[in-house]
């Protein structure tokens, strides 16, 4: 809970450096790396006597945990801006510190998950309970607080008092408060990876939509680790387009040492393509 102690509206980041987004259909709540925007922002409503809030997009729409399945036969459900007309359970979400993160959990025990992986689950937002080991971190978020709530000033002191205290001085210009200068949005710390999932030949369907996600860091390994995790794939071989003769090969070395964007084509250990580079 005191991620959001005093907190009046706050922006909620997911593992994949995504923020909880309020779409423009306003109803669907999705993931997108646009920070900036109001649609980002969530307004805390804080439920007196119990440890649960309210979260309300910009649409003035709660944030809610339905009973709609997001696919049919998946565990996961789907999470919408909804206004209901009462405010029962499926609005409230418990905050649970878990180190430097929280974790939001319905009344019946599922947490706000932040999906990864290809369509249709790339940058969907559900509630569920994780089951598998590499989707553990989906549950995580961060969270920035945008705007406090500002207790209640004192009371002017009695016209007693006031008489009897000198006229304080007024301030030159220079020492006046100026107003506050206009957020600007947050920059990105790393490099922008697009990439595409090949076929067994090593090719890409032409008009393919090459997913991206923001990496920090010059490690393979690492890496691709997290295009396993993005894709829900394993035993993967990160590869890229040759710049002259346009051929695939796989990636060996370290990445870059500059943050320029890379395209990169995933190939399948077991596929007729990787069995040539060896």
């Amino acid at each position: 809970m005191e991620f959001f102690d005093k907190a009046k509206s706050v922006r909620l980041r997911s593992h994949h450096d995504k923020y909880l987004w309020a779409d423009e259909d306003e109803e669907t709540a999705t993931q997108d790396r646009d920070g900036a925007r109001p649609n980002a922002r969530w307004r805390v409503e804080f439920i007196e006597g119990s440890s649960m809030i309210r979260l309300k997009s910009c649409y003035n729409k709660y944030l809610t945990a339905t009973e709609i399945p997001f696919l049919l036969g998946m565990t996961g459900k789907k999470v919408l801006q909804t206004v209901p007309p009462r405010l029962d359970s499926s609005v409230e979400w418990e905050p649970i510190k878990d180190g430097f993160h929280v974790k939001l959990k319905t009344r019946y025990g599922n947490y706000l998950r932040a999906n990864g992986g290809p369509p249709p689950w790339r940058n969907r937002v559900t509630h569920d309970i994780p089951h598998r080991t590499a989707t553990q971190d989906w549950i995580f978020w961060e969270v920035d607080v945008m705007e406090i709530v500002i207790p209640p000033t004192r009371s002017p002191p009695t016209p007693v008092d006031l008489e009897s205290s000198p006229p304080l001085p007024e301030s030159p210009p220079w020492l006046q408060s100026s107003p506050p200068l206009p957020e600007s949005p947050p920059k990105p710390d790393g490099r922008i990876i697009y990439y595409a999932i090949s076929d067994d030949n090593g090719d890409v369907k032409d008009g393919y939509e090459w997913p991206s996600f923001l990496f920090k860091g010059n490690n393979l390994k690492e890496l691709t680790e997290k295009l396993e995790e993005e894709t829900d794939l394993h035993d993967i071989i990160v590869c890229a387009n040759h710049p002259l003769t346009g051929k695939l090969y796989p990636l060996r070395l370290q990445l870059p040492p500059n943050h320029s964007s890379m395209h990169l084509v995933l190939v399948q250990g077991t596929s007729k393509v990787a069995k040539s580079f060896v």
